[in-house]
């Protein structure tokens, strides 16, 4: 509190006013006192400054939840700012501002503060002029209706006529929270309380509705009577089939708490066994998964080996190749040197003869001893240049075989490698084959096992099961008493009901004789009312008949006087063209002319003045004819709504005679609903599965 009032003066100096010590004094004892949830500034004459500063507070405080600021005397401006900050409080759950003389700015804050706060349940706006100004009051009631908080509001002295009425009543259609309103001392009219009659049939909440001091007939004030009665029976009734429903709804949750209790325990057992089987499966799937990953690893050894002796084979097979080919190679050698030796031979021979017809031919032979030097030296290299290239080849043969010798070897080395993994891996496989059919035989054990124990378990929840059964079948039995009981009583509410009927109608033919007599006395009435209204109508017909004929007469003297005029205008033409003809003779006579010619206007002037006063009362005959027409009008309409209001009223008392027989149709069928909708959800009502 004290934090409040800091802040209160803080806000204050802010805004270059001084707090108010009245306000500040009522703060301090607010704090002393035992109710500290109650903001109290009643009486107290709060300025502009002093009601910005509240708002702000009040926007997010959390201390108070009733606010009393009734005979404040705040302006419109400051009353604005005040509820502008209370639009966003959460707390405040009492508003009083009665006495404030809130007007149009007043209304659209308040009906923008029921459209925006969600905490104030009760509102009094006792003494204002809220419904002075009907667009303002038409955002009022647009607030209220789209209010869902407000239980309680006071409109008292508020000078709500006819149509703030309808608006409120269309507000009151859609509102489902307001529970209590207060409208004594207002000036709703016959036509405001009607429409609030009519919106009475939408709204099932409302308990209480003041409408004293509002010149409102009596039945209107009756039937408001009779629709708040009704509400209030509906929601008594509602209230006891709410508890009934609450304790058979209890019940049937009990039951169904211990179904699902049993149903969880043994899904919990289904779910252990389900979990222990899912182990053995997993450590049987790791078993299974190392084996065929050691078998995997040997598989991929042995495609190994084997791409390596594909790899030795390929390279075997180039080796031979090249083998062959070195061969091809030192046949073609052999026989070139074959060739050469042969040449050589032939050529040494062919010498030799030289040699035998060198002296028989000298002269010739040193010429050929000459060419048979240089062949020797060609042939002598070319012997040279074949024993290198055969000894090329056969260091290259030699060099081919070893090769080939050392790779046969690696061959049959691998060959033997081979033979030794594939033996080993088969006698792997056999083994890993003896493992897992042991873990098949442990498996197919291991689960013959958890079957039988789910099987025994079974049998126990069977047997739980059926005692469960066994007490929900007395349980169902005490139920079906009640259920009697309960029939009973609904066998003792219709009868009330009948009784109720039957008075009902017996009511209504005392209000339709009452109604009937009205109306004769009324049509009476408005007979001679309307014989009045003729007489009058027809004095003022005669009295208009003699007003037109005043008129028609002016019109004829008006006409004469245009005519004399005319006549005038010639005979001022006539002298105009004599005065042309004589200027400087008769000068005298155009000067007495034009006087009397201008006295002549001046008289015709002085008559249209007349004639023009003479049309405005004409116009204003006109206009009071008007008004005598819309107010005999306006009565005969007032007549017409009150004819038609009566006829609504039995309408109304007829559709209520046939909706409380609507209702108590639909209480009794609830209720058998709800008998059998709990019977047919017990297990007595649904057939036991077969064992």
């Amino acid at each position: 509190m004290e934090e409040f009032r800091r802040s209160y003066s803080r806000l204050c100096k802010d805004s270059g006013a001084e707090p108010q010590e009245a306000v500040l004094k009522q703060l301090h004892d607010l704090r002393e006192g035992h109710r500290k949830n109650k903001l109290d500034l009643a009486t107290q004459s709060l300025s502009v400054d002093t009601c910005g500063a509240l708002g702000k507070l009040l926007q997010n405080d959390i201390l108070f939840s009733m606010v009393l600021l009734s005979d404040c005397m705040m302006s419109e401006e400051g009353s604005k700012l005040l509820i502008q900050g209370l639009c966003s409080n959460t707390v405040v759950k009492y508003l009083d501002l009665k006495g404030n003389n809130l007007r149009a700015m007043g209304a659209e804050a308040l009906g923008k503060l029921l459209r925006q706060n969600k905490s104030i349940q009760s509102l009094i706006l006792e003494w204002n002029n809220l419904g002075m100004w009907e667009e303002s009051f038409s955002l009022f009631c647009e607030g209220l209706r789209a209010n869902t908080t407000l239980q309680q509001l006071d409109l008292r002295n508020n000078q709500i006529n006819h149509k703030g009425a309808e608006e409120l009543a269309m507000a009151l259609k859609n509102n489902s929270t307001l529970q209590d309103i207060d409208l004594r001392w207002n000036n709703i009219g016959l036509l405001g309380g009607r429409a609030i009659v009519n919106c009475l049939s939408n709204n099932k909440t409302l308990r209480k509705l003041e409408l004293a001091g509002n010149n409102i007939p009596g039945d209107v004030l009756k039937a408001v009577e009779q629709a708040m009665d009704h509400n209030l029976d509906r929601q008594v009734s509602l209230q006891e089939n709410q508890n009934r429903t609450y304790v058979l709804s209890k019940e049937v949750q009990n039951l169904k708490e211990e179904k699902s209790k049993q149903f969880l325990n043994l899904m919990d057992t289904i779910d252990k066994q389900r979990e222990e089987i899912s182990r053995n499966c997993r450590t049987s799937a790791v078993r299974v998964s190392q084996l065929q990953e050691a078998l995997n690893e040997r598989h991929s050894i042995i495609n190994s080996l084997k791409a390596k002796l594909q790899m030795s084979e390929a390279a075997l097979a180039l080796s031979e190749q090249k083998v062959q080919d070195l061969s091809e190679l030192l046949t073609t050698a052999q026989k070139e040197q074959i060739n050469l030796s042969q040449r050589q031979s032939k050529e040494l021979q062919l010498e030799q003869q030289v040699y035998w017809t060198r002296d028989s031919v000298m002269i010739q032979g040193k010429i050929g001893q000459q060419e048979a030097a240089d062949r020797e030296s060609k042939l002598l290299k070319e012997v040279a240049s074949s024993n290198e290239r055969n000894m090329l080849l056969r260091s290259q043969v030699d060099e081919l075989e070893r090769k080939s010798k050392t790779q046969q070897e690696r061959l049959f080395l691998t060959k033997q490698e081979l033979t030794n993994i594939t033996s080993e891996l088969k006698l792997r496989l056999t083994q890993a084959e003896e493992r897992l059919e042991m873990e098949k035989r442990r498996f197919k054990q291991s689960l013959e096992d958890s079957e039988n124990l789910r099987l025994k378990e079974v049998e126990h929840l069977t047997r739980r099961m059926e005692e469960s059964e066994r007490s929900l079948q007395e349980r169902i039995q005490k139920l079906e008493t009640v259920r009697i009981s309960l029939e009973e009583e609904v066998n003792r509410v219709k009868k009330a009901i009948l009784a109720e009927r039957s008075q009902a109608e017996e009511e209504m033919i005392k209000a339709k004789s009452q109604v009937r007599l009205e109306m004769q006395q009324r049509v009476t009435h408005l007979e001679e009312k309307i014989r009045l209204i003729s007489q009058a109508r027809d004095e003022a017909q005669e009295y208009c008949l003699q007003q037109k004929q005043a008129v028609t007469e002016s019109q004829t003297k008006n006409n004469q006087m245009g005519l004399q005029m005319e006549a005038v205008r010639r005979q001022l033409e006539e002298l105009q063209k004599e005065v042309r003809d004589k200027e400087q003779e008769k000068v005298a006579e155009v000067n007495k002319v034009r006087v009397e010619l201008q006295e002549q206007i001046g008289h015709l002037q002085a008559e249209r003045t007349a004639q023009e006063g003479l049309k405005e009362k004409i116009a204003a005959l006109e206009r009071q004819i008007k008004v005598m027409s819309s107010s005999h009008r306006e009565a005969l309409l007032d007549k017409e709504s009150e004819n038609a209001s009566i006829r609504e009223k039995l309408r109304l008392k007829s559709a209520e005679i046939n909706r409380l027989r609507e209702e108590e149709a639909q209480r009794a069928s609830f209720l058998q609903n709800a008998i059998l909708a709990y019977v047919q959800g017990s297990p007595l009502g649904t057939p036991k599965p077969d064992k």
